[in-house]
């Protein structure tokens, strides 16, 4: 129930809490931009489609154009979850995406973040 929930939430009310995490710690939305195509494929008329239609979580990752195939090397825990660990692959996704920009907001630099 509660992992439905969180499908459910659009990813338009979710994506300015990442650039304020971001900006708060000196980052860019360049960057958090960067790390959700990267992550996703998504160009920036695709990302901001996906906003200004307020599709949820589920849809966005649904209509993703390439998820990236090295997401096996994000390694970490978010939410107290260690993110390899992750059995639903909807949540799974949701998290590296969380996990990429926790690492922004730490300091990590752009290149380890995006290391393929």
């Amino acid at each position: 129930m509660k992992n439905e929930r969180i499908f459910k939430m659009t990813f338009a009310s979710i994506y300015p809490l990442y650039i304020q995490k971001a900006e708060r710690k000196g980052r860019t939305k360049y960057e958090v931009d960067t790390i959700i195509y990267r992550l996703t494929g998504y160009d920036e008329a695709g990302l901001m489609s996906q906003i200004n239609n307020e599709v949820d979580l589920e849809t966005f990752f649904a209509d993703a154009p390439q998820i990236n195939p090295n997401t096996s090397q994000i390694k970490g825990v978010i939410c107290g979850v260690r993110v390899e660990e992750i059995e639903d692959p909807l949540m799974q996704k949701i998290r590296w995406m969380d996990k990429l920009i926790d690492e922004l907001a730490k300091g990590k630099s752009m290149e380890k973040i995006l290391k393929d």
